[in-house]
């Protein structure tokens, strides 16, 4: 893409990434903690879906289904941005320093970024007490996994601001009451499977009905 208003944002970019990007000679505790937060601290989002199930309250599960599909959705769209606009990783464009091997797919918006952000605006968003919490610490968590992820030099700041964006999109669209009945309804089918296939870890009081 062409034209002064990409080539403002293109510049940017470059100077967010330039005051992020870690030095090349980053090592020791502050590398191991960078690459944690980048690799390891978005296991937390899925990791609060599966709590707010195991509550057995049906208020935090509804939320949880309602995460999961956005989630789902958010890659889906982004797969399919990636698809038709490719745009080269940092280091495979031979800028920055690099601290993770990563395969040189298109790095907008970001997957871990949409998984995180759409994750914790569904549930900071909820009607669910249970799940607003667990969305209110996943959402700086978010932005740690944003930061870390440039860091480390695997992703522009704007594959980050793509994600938000996409995750403000995806909540405006999954709070519509239309869309707020249909998970209603994707959680009664998803309770009742979840009954009847771990019935027997229910009926020992080892799981909530």
């Amino acid at each position: 893409m062409t034209g002064p208003l990409f080539d403002t944002l293109r510049q940017l970019n470059l100077a967010w990434f330039s005051l992020i990007n870690a030095n090349a000679g980053l090592d020791g505790w502050q590398l191991a903690g960078a690459l944690f937060a980048a690799e390891r601290v978005i296991l937390l989002a899925p990791a609060a879906l599966v709590v707010l199930w195991l509550s057995g309250r049906r208020g935090a599960r509804q939320a949880a289904v309602e995460a999961a599909l956005a989630v789902l959705c958010g890659l889906a769209v982004s797969g399919a941005i990636g698809a038709l606009w490719f745009h080269d990783r940092p280091f495979a464009a031979g800028i920055g320093a690099c601290f993770l091997d990563h395969a040189p797919t298109s790095s907008f918006p970001s997957n871990h970024g949409t998984i995180m952000l759409v994750s914790a605006l569904m549930l900071a968003t909820s009607h669910a007490p249970l799940a607003r919490r667990w969305g209110l610490v996943l959402l700086p968590l978010a932005v740690l996994v944003a930061w870390s992820r440039v860091f480390i030099g695997v992703h522009w700041p704007m594959d980050m601001l793509g994600a938000l964006v996409l995750a403000l999109a995806l909540v405006a669209v999954f709070r519509l009451d239309r869309l707020t009945a249909l998970s209603a309804t994707a959680t009664g089918w998803v309770v009742a499977a979840y009954r009847r296939l771990l019935a027997p870890l229910i009926d020992r009081g080892w799981l909530r009905p």
